[in-house]
């Protein structure tokens, strides 16, 4: 850090409460990054870690007068590289505000500060007889003002949709410092303009969330559970087809051969490593039937071997078997993930294409994900330390993302854009769409402090 970038730190340092303003470098090297391993990242100038919007607000007004990249960060989970640091900028870290301010069952609904733990809050829902429903796979660790951020899915968005579908409330604070509000505590609201649609997914272009009111829904009456193995992934599709016809599912996953080996080397669960694809689903709403129509309808597709349970036991190691998917590939190499999202008739031919593609690039691509909506996570596996492999891994990962818009689908079905999937996106929406977007970025931030370089450019 140069001697006018230490006075400027300084300066944010005396506007806030002592230890907000962290400079250590070993401290700020670990913020330079999410869990993207291949976008571009630089150290932060400093981590700051406020405590309340006031505080934030204080942050960006700085920021303003002294055109400083503010980059927004929940708990660095994210897949696309949005929360990588930026050179001569700041990380602004929601970490420390981590309170729940109300649960009210009876409007059911909860007002949280954006640090608090995806899992917590849904634990404390439970509770009082209540849930919230968006499940990332990251949700032990991850953050809700993160989730906001990317308008995050997971296993359960099939029935119960994406994080947007549960943020009835936002509190914002601008690029200059000013305070939105936005929504409440009404499940229906039309006054005015989607505001609150614009910045859930916006990745900390447009402001920083300080506060999310979330719509809670009733447990679960009773939670069954089913997996199915298949001999072609053709035969999982047209199970799909049927499952979803039969029942609600509340979760409907597919890990194809690739993962489900690696799953069961890295935690063995009994899944049959010799099938070609592996189906998993749940059903939540008590009906006694439906998971047995479900199983029905994968026998019916040719299925090599169905199971149904009710055991909570049972249903958690399933479950931990899927959500492990991306570990299980971890432990094998490095990774290279992709979040496509095609139509649903469409995911057969992306999990060959992407088969075929690894063959040709010589490296081993992987496919699961939340086959019932058709948001694959095709990940590419190769050796460390290998850069001829990593070339090839590269190529083939564009050339999967390229095959899903092909496809009908898009580049990112969750994980977002970040610098991950930004000249992907570009090319996926065209020129006009780009241009509307920049032009609302630059509306509520003309100087382009927040999250600079990501998403749009």
């Amino acid at each position: 850090m140069d001697m006018s970038s230490t006075g400027v730190i300084e300066e944010l340092a005396r506007e806030l409460p002592a230890g907000t303003v962290v400079t250590d470098t070993e401290i700020l090297t670990s913020y330079a990054r999410d869990r993207e391993l291949w976008a571009p990242s630089a150290t932060p100038l400093a981590v700051v870690r406020p405590r309340s919007t006031e505080q934030i607000g204080a942050v960006m007004r700085w920021a303003s007068r002294h055109t400083i990249p503010v980059v927004p960060r929940g708990a660095g989970s994210g897949l696309a590289g949005a929360a990588n640091g930026i050179d001569g900028g700041i990380v602004l870290s929601l970490e420390a505000m981590d309170q729940v301010l109300a649960v009210d069952p009876v409007d059911r609904y909860a007002v949280v500060q954006p640090g608090v733990i995806t899992a917590d809050l849904k634990h404390l829902a439970m509770t009082h007889g209540l849930r919230y429903p968006p499940d990332p796979g990251s949700a032990e660790f991850c953050t809700i003002g993160g989730n906001v951020a990317t308008n995050a899915g997971g296993l359960c968005c099939l029935k119960y949709g994406v994080t947007r579908d549960s943020v009835i409330g936002l509190e914002v604070v601008l690029a200059d410092g000013r305070v939105l509000r936005l929504g409440g505590r009404t499940v229906k609201d039309v006054a005015g303009l989607d505001l609150l649609g614009l910045f859930v997914g916006s990745e900390g272009m447009l402001g920083v969330v300080t506060e999310v009111t979330v719509r809670l829904r009733p447990a679960p009456r009773e939670i069954a559970t089913l997996v199915a193995t298949f001999d072609e992934l053709s035969g999982a599709g047209r199970a799909v087809a049927g499952v979803l016809t039969e029942g609600r599912p509340s979760m409907c996953e597919l890990m194809d051969a690739p993962t489900v080996r690696a799953v069961e080397a890295y935690r063995p669960s009994g899944l049959d490593t010799e099938a070609a694809a592996l189906l998993l689903v749940q059903t939540d709403d008590g009906d006694a039937e439906a998971i047995e129509r479900c199983a029905r309808a994968c026998e019916e597709a040719g299925a090599r071997f169905v199971m149904t349970t009710r055991d909570d036991a049972e249903t958690e190691l399933l479950t931990m078997a899927r959500r492990t998917a991306l570990d299980a590939l971890e432990a094998g190499g490095q990774w290279l993930l992709d979040d496509v999202c095609v139509p649903l008739s469409s995911v057969p031919d992306l999990v060959a294409g992407c088969q075929e593609i690894g063959a040709r690039h010589a490296v081993t691509v992987a496919c699961f994900g939340h086959i019932g909506d058709g948001n694959m996570h095709p990940t590419v596996v190769f050796d460390h330390g290998d850069t001829a492999a990593e070339s090839r891994a590269r190529h083939a990962a564009e050339e999967i993302a390229r095959l899903g818009l092909r496809l009908g689908g898009t580049v990112t079905g969750e994980h977002g854009v970040g610098l991950a999937k930004r000249d992907l996106m570009a090319e996926q929406v065209g020129a006009v769409h780009l241009g509307v977007q920049r032009a609302i970025k630059h509306a509520l931030d003309p100087a382009g402090i927040l999250n600079p370089g990501k998403s749009l450019g």
